[in-house]
């Protein structure tokens, strides 16, 4: 018989340390107004700074403040990035959560719970992904599956300008709680389901017999993204890759919350502007990510043409690619003939076999030309021989020489300390009541000059906020809610 091993609960500060950051400062207000003045560009780079600077938008107001957002999504980015963006621009999001919680906030790189992190009152871990989400939103649960909650629910859902949920195709329906049912009581409720297929067509999104969920791969898989990403299976020898490969993140899901908050402000703002009504709304990831996919199914109707994996090399241009260098990978831009020749002036330097090919191959001198398979092969070729023997600084240094655009591929740790995403900032820290110091993405929104986006928590532990939502909008009291967290209903 196996031994059972009591496990102890640590603080964050034991099972995950937040590392020094940034490991050097960023460049001074000084140094960078130096810049400005070599462009000639004082002015305006002062009236920027004045205007967008990080250190001035919590001092401004909101552009959705007084916007009541219902997030009743569970087990998918799409839902939780959607109306994270909501968040971060000042409406209120209330998370609805079984008293289980989202299973999401068990997920964790490799299953090990030492990557989670520990809630500083209760000891609970959490997964990254969950806590990066939930931010400026508000915790609460309520059981769906019983009917005392989802009266309750529907007292909620008759405060809510906005709900966002993502569960089976006709299930909140089914429970009396979907669009058609809240709609009699709240005729200005924005609704946005967001899902992976869809809620209708004979392929519309489903749970199998053991509980599983479609997640974002399916939607990558059902739009043709894995097949378009990876290497071509020609280019490599037998055994060595040229697989269709998913994305490193949660593209399509990711995609899908950018495109449900889209549609979600049109919707308020045709509803204030012009019917006073609310009106579904339905965003699935295959689509959304369909829909970014260059000239895919343009191509495709035209001739018949299944675009082919390329890797990093773009069909359309070349010199547009990244290649290995002596200590990483290197992006060059050479989109033009003019750019093109500049590129080859810098090559040429110290790999004259780079030079020749000018001269003696006439089809590489023209644009259109230059995209045929094998010029990309012969181009690319000698590209890589002289980028072996440099390092990304000293091509970089050396093609800028030439206006040539060029820039390293970088690693996560080189982002966090690259000058100039530290001076704007593109990643900053913040002090959490729950989880202590953490790094976050600022977000890009953040960068308005009235009214910018904002993170003012990051993770929530489950349920936090029980006593204050529930008591401000249903006059709940605690012993109220002890009653029903005794029934199981939150």
């Amino acid at each position: 018989m196996r031994e059972v091993k009591e496990i102890e609960i640590r603080s964050p500060a034991d099972t995950m340390k937040m590392r020094p950051w940034p490991v050097t400062p960023p460049p001074s207000r000084e140094e960078v107004a130096k810049v400005y003045a070599r462009r000639k560009a004082e002015e305006f780079g002062k009236f920027i700074e004045d205007n967008l600077g990080f250190e001035h938008i919590y001092e401004k107001p909101e552009a959705l403040q007084g916007l009541k957002v219902l997030d009743v999504g569970i087990w998918r980015i799409g839902n939780a990035f959607a109306s994270s963006l909501l968040a971060e621009l000042g409406a209120e999001v209330i998370k609805v959560e079984p008293p289980t919680g989202d299973p999401m906030r068990q997920l964790t790189p490799f299953g090990r719970e030492e990557y989670m992190i520990a809630d500083n009152k209760t000891g609970q871990p959490c997964g990254l992904d969950f806590i990066a989400e939930m931010r400026n939103k508000y915790s609460i649960t309520l059981n769906l599956e019983t009917p005392e909650g989802r009266e309750i629910y529907k007292k909620l859902a008759a405060h809510a300008d906005v709900i966002i949920e993502n569960y089976p195709p006709g299930q909140f329906d089914e429970w009396g709680i979907g669009y058609r049912q809240i709609s009699r009581f709240n005729p200005r409720v924005i609704y946005c389901w967001v899902g992976i297929l869809g809620q209708w067509g004979p392929m519309k999104d489903k749970v199998s017999k053991h509980g599983q969920w479609m997640l974002d791969p399916f939607g990558q898989a059902a739009c043709s993204f894995i097949h378009n990403t990876g290497f071509p299976q020609d280019l490599l020898p037998r055994g060595a890759g040229g697989d269709p490969t998913r994305s490193g993140v949660w593209i399509a899901d990711y995609v899908a919350g950018e495109q449900a908050a889209v549609n979600i402000l049109a919707a308020l703002y045709y509803r204030d502007e012009f019917s006073g009504k609310g009106q579904f709304i339905e965003v699935t990831s295959a689509e959304a990510l369909m829909d970014i996919l260059d000239f895919d199914i343009s191509w495709y109707g035209f001739n018949r043409s299944i675009k082919a994996r390329t890797g990093g090399w773009d069909p359309n241009l070349n010199q547009y690619a990244w290649n290995p260098c002596k200590d990483g990978y290197m992006m060059i831009g050479g989109q033009t003939d003019r750019l093109w020749y500049r590129i080859c002036q810098c090559i040429e330097r110290e790999l004259p076999q780079f030079g020749r090919l000018i001269t003696e191959d006439p089809f590489l001198k023209e644009i259109a030309a230059r995209n045929a398979f094998e010029a990309l092969v012969k181009t690319y070729t000698l590209t890589t021989m002289w980028l072996r023997a440099n390092t990304r600084a000293q091509t970089e240094k050396k093609l800028m020489e030439y206006d040539v655009a060029a820039g390293p591929i970088m690693t996560i740790d080189e982002v966090a300390e690259f000058p100039h995403f530290k001076y704007r900032p593109w990643v900053s820290l913040i002090e959490d009541d729950n989880y202590g110091t953490l790094m976050y993405a600022v977000p890009p929104h953040a960068f308005q000059h009235r009214t910018p986006a904002r993170v003012k928590w990051m993770g929530r532990p489950l349920g936090y906020d029980n006593s204050e939502i529930y008591g401000r909008y249903l006059g709940l009291g605690n012993e109220q809610l002890r009653q029903l967290k005794e029934k199981g209903v939150i």
